[in-house]
Order: structure tokens, then C-alpha cells, then sequence
């Protein structure tokens, strides 16, 4: 075991205790503290026993379970209240939200116009549209700021951008997880769906890949 002893002070007089040190006034916090900075590095030079050695080394030695294998992975984001994901091997990249510029004569339900994301042009098409959700019900509550994104996405040989409120991340999930969609899901998003995969407090709606490709590429036509 490690000899290393560690003076806590800040769980004492500091931001956690009661708050009686002089230094506070100068730093604000004990985190701005040359005295939290040195323990922090002691701790982290500190000697790891062997014990501690054997106790990690016999965790990653075990087979993973079932549910711990996590054999698939999407991207989440979220548009109007509903957050959703596609197969992370869909996407190219993810650029800052852009205006599309509408084109002449095409008045396609789903296709917003075309956008220029780093002199080239994708056609913007509205996942809103296509799966019937409204953007205008307002932010799902996720305690951070939001940001709206171009997600940038290729289906066979064409390419495209979506329009999205917010942006999760990418996520793995085992996909024994996946559940049926609930019966109050809208019926323009349901057929959609493959399923639905929850995370933290979100439960996120797994789009099909083949029927988004397809009414993305049967919209452009």
C-alpha cells in the first residue's frame, strides 16, 4: 500500500470545510491553490502497492458478460424534443449549422436547399420533415447548453447534410439493449424506427438505416 498520506485541507478550511483559510481570498477557489496543485501531483506520484496491482489486473482478466458487450454504435443527437441516432459509419464529419440556399423549381417535402460547408455543396434535407417531428416544441432537458449542427452523412454513393437542434455524441450500446419503440411514439416517426436504446435519461430512438437512406435518396430525386 501507498505511504503517500495526503493533508486534505480543503475538505477542512478550504471550499469544503468551513472555509476559514487565508488563501481563499487570493484564489478564489482551492482549486487555483499552489497547496491543492502539490498534493495533486504527490498523489499521482504516489507508489501503487501490489495489491491494488492484482486487484485490477484479476477485473480486466474476466470475460465480459452479455450485457457489457457493447457491439454496436450510433451517433445521438437531438431534433425538436426527440432525440434520435444512425449508425456512426453513416457520418463524414460535423460542421456549424448553415442557411440552405433554396433551388428553383424543387419543392420536395424533406429538401431545405443546398449548403456550402467547406466549398463543397450538400443538399439539406429536413429529417424533420420526413419523420413528421416538430421543431418548434422546444429544447429536451439536458442541464447544458445546446448548440445546432450540420451533420454531414453519405449513403451510398450520394452525399448530404442534416440539419439537427443538438448533438449528444457517439455512443456504444450492446445491442441485445435495443427495445420495442412504445406505442404513443407519432406514427410518421414509428415506421422510422428500429427501436429504442435509453442512456442516462434519455431514450433514444434507433432510426433504420436502410429506410432513412432510401427516403433521403428517393426525396432528392
Amino acid at each position: 500500500m501507498s505511504t503517500t498520506i495526503i493533508e486534505a485541507c480543503w475538505n477542512q478550511i478550504g471550499v469544503n470545510g468551513d472555509q476559514s483559510c487565508d488563501k481563499l481570498e487570493q484564489h478564489v477557489h482551492c482549486r487555483n491553490c499552489e497547496v491543492y496543485a502539490a498534493a495533486a501531483q504527490r498523489n499521482l506520484q504516489r507508489v501503487v502497492g501490489d495489491d491494488y496491482k492484482k486487484d485490477w489486473a484479476a477485473h480486466f482478466r474476466q470475460a465480459a458478460s452479455n450485457s457489457q458487450q457493447q457491439d454496436n454504435s450510433c451517433l445521438v443527437f437531438r431534433i425538436g424534443r426527440e432525440w434520435l441516432s444512425l449508425p456512426t459509419r453513416m457520418f463524414v464529419a460535423v460542421a456549424p449549422i448553415a442557411k440552405p440556399h433554396r433551388l428553383p423549381h424543387r419543392a420536395s417535402r424533406g429538401l431545405g436547399g443546398i449548403v456550402n460547408v467547406g466549398g463543397t455543396l450538400y443538399p439539406c434535407m429536413s429529417l424533420a420533415n420526413l419523420l413528421g417531428i416538430d421543431e418548434n416544441e422546444g429544447e429536451a432537458a439536458t442541464n447544458r447548453h445546446t448548440f445546432a449542427r450540420l451533420l454531414l452523412t453519405r449513403w451510398e454513393d450520394q452525399s448530404y447534410a442534416l440539419p439537427v437542434a443538438d448533438l449528444h455524441g457517439i455512443l456504444r450500446y450492446a445491442t441485445s439493449s435495443v427495445q420495442a419503440p412504445a406505442a404513443t411514439i407519432n406514427k410518421g416517426l414509428s415506421r422510422f424506427l428500429s427501436g429504442v436504446i435509453s442512456h442516462d435519461d434519455m431514450r433514444i430512438g434507433v432510426l433504420d438505416e436502410a429506410l432513412i437512406g432510401y427516403q433521403l435518396a428517393r426525396t432528392l430525386r
